[in-house]
């Protein structure tokens, strides 16, 4: 180890940390009983006290130790003071023991931005579909994803009691992504993973149209990626406005570092500076491997339906 590891490590060593302890007040709330759930925008777009508890957890954090770093959370909070049992100051040691590759060792705090979805799949959550719930914590410099920590706080929930709850998978470009086994589909079969809860005909014409030999339905964007590099999906098809940038860092980082793709429906990228506007309006398309093939299979119907970022 570097007696002095480089700023995006030391930032990615605490958002791991940081995101196992937003994981577990997750949990926390969950089994307390008391949600606290509050509509948005609409039943499809809901807050509970485990989203506001850990962005709150997430955002003082990190900012306690990199006070220059550029933090853009889902939730709107009031500024007020955070709980002293709110903030973690660990970091893990196994990303402090890696080398940070090279095109990131001189970054500066100051050019980093960090992007939080503090529950992604917040429906789910309040509906016990504990597996579609994720952490995202995602890290971008120059407008681009470069590393992300997805936190899976009820990973193995579905093996019963006493089973070790929560998993932390965590990528940078350049390094690689560590915390899960790469698996793909065999190639001689698409599976498409898709919204459960966000669906209309624009994104049902458009998985359609990659010819899938199955659909999934799942709640949460960062559940999606983690389907695509264990194997479960092929790609991941959303012809739709809906996802924001704190949706899509995170797992894009993870999804880049392990040779994947991530692009709105035209096949553009998307940014991921501290100004960009923070819906994807253009969709997402996401695939561990051929991704131009499902490019090219996005009906026009469906392009003229969206606007390019």
């Amino acid at each position: 180890m570097s007696r002095n590891p480089a700023v995006v490590m030391r930032l990615m060593a605490s958002a791991y940390a940081v995101a196992e302890k937003a994981g577990a007040i997750v949990r926390n709330v969950l089994h307390s009983g008391e949600l606290g759930i509050v509509e948005k925008t609409g039943a499809n777009d809901l807050q509970t006290l485990a989203d506001r508890l850990a962005q709150k957890s997430i955002c003082a954090s990190l900012s306690r130790r990199f006070p220059k770093i550029t933090i853009i959370g889902e939730e709107d909070l009031p500024s007020e003071e955070v709980q002293e049992d709110l903030i973690e100051n660990g970091q893990a040691e196994e990303i402090l023991q890696k080398s940070c590759p090279e095109q990131y060792e001189a970054l500066k705090e100051e050019e980093l931005v960090v992007w939080v979805d503090p529950l992604d799949g917040t429906k789910e959550y309040t509906e016990g579909l504990l597996d579609n719930v994720t952490v995202l914590i995602g890290i971008a410099y120059g407008g681009r994803a470069i590393a992300g920590v997805i936190n899976q706080p009820f990973y193995n929930y579905q093996l019963g009691p006493g089973q070790a709850l929560g998993r932390t998978i965590w990528g940078i470009l350049g390094l690689g992504a560590f915390g899960f086994q790469l698996q793909e589909v065999p190639a001689d079969k698409r599976i498409v993973t898709t919204t459960r809860s966000h669906s209309n005909k624009t994104v049902t014409d458009c998985v359609n149209a990659m010819e899938p030999h199955e659909v999934i339905r799942v709640g949460g964007a960062g559940n999606k990626i983690v389907q695509l590099i264990e194997g479960k999906a092929s790609a991941y098809v959303f012809a739709s406005p809906g996802c924001k940038k704190w949706d899509t860092c995170a797992p894009e980082a993870i999804l880049h570092a392990v040779g994947g793709k991530l692009t709105d429906m035209f096949g553009n990228a998307y940014h991921y500076n501290a100004d960009v506007k923070h819906m994807n309006s253009a969709g997402v398309l996401a695939t561990l491997r051929n991704h131009d093939y499902y490019v090219s299979r996005v009906p026009q119907s469906v392009l003229q339906a969206l606007k390019s970022d």
